[in-house]
């Protein structure tokens, strides 16, 4: 994702905080780290890998993004180290790692806030409700739902086309949860699909019509390139996805933590546990220098204190296996 520039950039207006320069260990660290998942992770994950290399030289950092689901099924398999998500792990998902004999350890690190965009040259929507994405997004409205008019009657009748992330992806499960909720219904087939959200972006750029969704990064990213729409929260404000927005929850119901899985056998590893520490401990300047929200420092020290006490297993699943609610603050309590 990032050129020499842009790193440089992105490190440059981080160096406050990152402490950049200074050995993570005194020994002298070599060897792989595998990393895959969200791609709305990918771009913290992957300004760690690149400013802890620029240290460690002998580490290679390995970092894709198949999604978070697909991630997921890459670490059950033995394939990574450490798994990025955009949404907490689903029980069945631990369940799969857990037959796998994958011991993970859950690790808050970055809030951020899902964008619905559209082209630069939409000039009729200036903001959009939820059940206006309902109406756009449901299967069950897919035959009665094909131009901007059928959404709002003094819109043009301009054709609709969707560009979304697969559905391996943390971005559309969490997508879905908000806009489909606990019914019956789906996100409609008829749509462009992309686990590489760069795609998604160029589709949007390219036609007036189009609207889709992936993370606040990809959006402050391009924004010279599309527009954000202000949603509708649920105090009946529109409001435009900003770090300010995201931290306060204002820009809800499309505001989330973001994580990353870390593999227990893998932090055995010296390039690998040192990776991860590294990670934690200026997670929030990393997220920030990428376009995302640092979480607040009782999260970070909990997930320190997780990834030092080896804690494994989920805090959005009880021991029933029943959904944990809330805020990542009081889940992380």
């Amino acid at each position: 994702m990032f050129t020499t520039l842009k790193k440089t950039a992105l490190v440059a207006g981080a160096a406050a905080t990152l402490a950049i320069g200074a050995p993570t260990q005194a020994q002298d660290l070599a060897g792989e780290i595998t990393v895959d998942g969200s791609s709305t992770v990918y771009p913290i994950t992957q300004l760690v890998a690149e400013v802890f290399n620029d240290e460690h030289k002998k580490v290679n950092i390995s970092v894709g993004f198949s999604g978070t689901g697909g991630g997921f099924k890459k670490f059950a398999a033995g394939e990574t180290d450490l798994s990025n998500a955009s949404r907490p792990i689903k029980a069945s998902e631990a369940e799969k790692l857990k037959a796998a004999k994958v011991e993970f350890i859950e690790l808050p690190v970055a809030y951020d806030g899902l964008t619905i965009a559209i082209n630069k040259n939409n000039t009729w929507v200036d903001k959009l409700t939820v059940d206006q994405l309902k109406k756009i997004f449901l299967a069950s409205n897919k035959g009665k739902t094909k131009t901007w008019k059928d959404v709002d009657p003094s819109w043009p009748a301009t054709e609709i086309e969707m560009f979304i992330p697969g559905t391996d992806s943390g971005t559309f499960d969490y997508f879905k949860e908000v806009v489909v909720g606990k019914s019956e219904d789906a996100i409609r087939d008829d749509v462009s699909e992309s686990e590489d959200d760069h795609v998604l972006v160029n589709g949007i750029v390219g036609n007036r019509g189009a609207i889709g969704f992936f993370g606040a990064a990809y959006y402050f990213e391009n924004k010279d390139k599309l527009k954000a729409v202000p949603i509708v929260n649920k105090a009946g404000k529109a409001v435009t996805p900003s770090p300010k927005s995201i931290e306060s929850g204002d820009y809800n119901p499309f505001s989330r933590p973001l994580f990353i899985y870390a593999k227990k056998a893998s932090l055995a590893k010296p390039q690998f546990l040192a990776f991860v520490e590294f990670y934690l401990d200026d997670a929030g300047a990393f997220a920030e220098a990428v376009g995302y929200v640092a979480l607040p420092d009782s999260v970070y020290d909990k997930a320190k204190a997780n990834l030092r006490n080896k804690k494994t297993g989920t805090a959005y699943t009880d021991a029933a296996g029943n959904k944990v609610e809330g805020s990542v603050v009081d889940v992380y309590k």
